[in-house]
């Protein structure tokens, strides 16, 4: 997982490094060109530090587009470092995605991974975001790491069973 950390000016480092995952520049397009953790559902507060990470390589994001089913409160415009950022939203748009839009370099694709999601969770999610040529999309990316996550869990369920009654199959008399 690729964590972009930026300083702010005069040296200070940030509250908190915005946990980004980007796939590689290369000629293979995908459904997703990253994936982002945010700390909370709070878009306000979470998008400037995102697009400040962003502007180096991708340039001015002018726009940004979610599905208001995972976000409670979507701001119209939020500010960042002295300028205005519009946000809007589609109920068509894929929940568990985040669209960037830049005059200069065109559009992007993130797969917004729930702030609430475990650290393990969150880096398979990001590093699968991350494939270059991938074809899953976010949804489907979320859905399949349920499974995982549930089988991991069932797995450590059958160990823990097995530990607590000795580790051993063969009754003693």
């Amino acid at each position: 997982m690729t964590t972009i950390d930026r300083t702010a000016p005069g040296g200070l480092a940030t509250a908190s490094p915005v946990r980004l995952s980007l796939t590689p520049m290369t000629g293979l397009t995908g459904q997703l060109d990253g994936a982002w953790w945010p700390r909370s559902r709070d878009l306000e507060a979470e998008l400037p530090a995102l697009v400040v990470a962003l502007g180096e390589p991708w340039g001015r994001v002018t726009r940004v587009t979610v599905n208001p089913v995972r976000w409670p409160v979507i701001p119209r415009t939020v500010a960042v470092n002295g300028r205005i950022l519009h946000v809007g939203w589609f109920t068509e748009q894929d929940p568990d995605k985040l669209i960037l839009l830049s005059y200069t370099v065109g559009r992007w694709d993130l797969l917004v991974v729930p702030p609430e999601t475990a650290p393990a969770s969150a880096a398979r999610l990001m590093a699968a975001a991350a494939v270059p040529g991938g074809v899953l999309t976010a949804t489907s990316l979320m859905a399949d790491e349920t499974v995982i996550g549930r089988g991991i869990r069932d797995a450590r369920r059958r160990e823990d069973t097995w530990e607590g009654e000795g580790g051993t199959c063969v009754p003693t008399a």
